[in-house]
């Protein structure tokens, strides 16, 4: 017994006729028969009555078909998972990302992905970088975007990306004019600094100590969007990252600082498992976005 022979008893059945089923079916008549033939053999009893050049069911014939029906209903409710599962309409994410990608970059990364129509179901975390490679690492997560994940064997980078610190604060600063600024600039003004266990935080603490310069710190504040907010409201200059800052556009003006300072974030899996469809899918439209963002450039491998 085999799928085409079964086909062609289905159809038989349906249309009353090897005719119409040889017609569905697009072979000849002669086909159908002995496909019904072979059928009949394989099972051990008649499916079919002839008589006169007309057929019928056989008792037996009604109670296959019963299951036939089942078999191709489940055959098709299978094809059409594959095609969902195919097109991304079965799809399910998990995304852990830091706050500076959170605010405008996977925004409109997901936006893009749910745009093509799919019917992916996105879970999208905020998190601190640690935090996020753990659900990584844990397979919580299918994708983690975060600012340090050490060298790790667990861990598969995809991609790396560089940004470099601003300054930001109120636009009517007297620093706000200049087109960069340096801790000696920075002497006398209050601060509004990263908490002290961040890499930016370091390398705060080494620029001024290596510039002389005693940093007013105001306020230590964590993450870059707190810092932010307490820019907005005067409290004093944050050294952030340059694209929190751009969620305050109308109340923070933003001037390089200099000696550069990094602000790196990476995007990565588990190394323990490949990256699903959805996953790769929404990578695609991730590394699209970030090209829009000039405050981010790719890093090479």
């Amino acid at each position: 017994m085999n799928e085409r022979q079964l086909r062609a008893f289905q159809l038989v059945m349906r249309h009353g006729s090897v005719t119409a089923a040889s017609q569905a079916l697009n072979i000849s008549q002669p086909a159908v028969s002995r496909l019904i033939a072979e059928l009949e053999r394989s099972v051990g009893f008649p499916v079919f009555l002839r008589k006169g050049g007309k057929i019928e069911p056989t008792a037996e014939g009604d109670q296959l078909m019963q299951e036939v029906e089942r078999m191709f209903y489940g055959l098709e409710r299978m094809r059409q998972v594959a095609r969902e599962i195919r097109d991304l309409r079965r799809a399910v994410l998990h995304v852990a990302a830091m706050p500076m990608v959170s605010l405008e970059v996977m925004p409109r990364a997901i936006a893009r992905l749910l745009d093509e129509g799919k019917g992916i179901k996105i879970t999208h975390d905020v998190h601190d970088s640690a935090r996020i490679v753990d659900l990584v690492t844990s397979r919580q997560v299918d994708l983690g975007i975060g600012q340090s994940v050490g060298e790790r064997q667990d861990i598969d980078i995809i991609a790396s990306y560089r940004t470099r610190c601003v300054c930001a604060m109120v636009p009517d600063h007297p620093l706000s004019g200049r087109d960069e600024i340096g801790p000696r600039d920075l002497a006398g003004y209050p601060l509004v600094a990263l908490a002290h266990h961040t890499i930016v935080a370091g390398y705060i603490t080494q620029i001024f100590a290596e510039a002389n310069v005693q940093p007013d710190i105001a306020v230590e504040s964590q993450p870059s969007y707190t810092a932010c907010g307490l820019a907005a409201a005067g409290v004093g200059i944050a050294i952030v990252d340059p694209l929190t800052p751009r969620a305050f556009r109308a109340e923070l003006r933003l001037v390089p600082f200099k000696p550069e300072i990094p602000f790196d974030f990476h995007v990565f899996r588990s190394a323990e498992a490949p990256l699903s469809r959805a996953a790769s899918a929404f990578c695609g439209h991730l590394f699209e976005t970030l090209e829009t963002f000039g405050e981010a450039s790719r890093l090479r491998p």
